[in-house]
């Protein structure tokens, strides 16, 4: 099962920014660059949405006849 997007950002942002070992180091991606890719994933999945994410309406007051 695949993980949310916002779920793998918020392990991203706990863990370390970069670590080494025995085996080799591993450095993630800065946190900015992690918060741009979500915004742009969200951009897609906003345009591929029905309509324009505009919503009319027509409000009638209390009491107008």
């Amino acid at each position: 099962m695949a993980k949310e997007l916002s779920d793998v950002i918020r392990e991203n942002a706990e863990g370390p920014a970069e670590a080494s070992g025995d085996s080799g180091s591993v450095e993630q991606h800065s946190l900015t660059e992690q918060i741009e890719a979500d915004r742009y994933l969200n951009s897609k999945e906003a345009a591929k949405s029905k309509g324009l994410g505009v919503r009319v309406t027509k409000l009638v007051p209390p009491g107008a006849s």
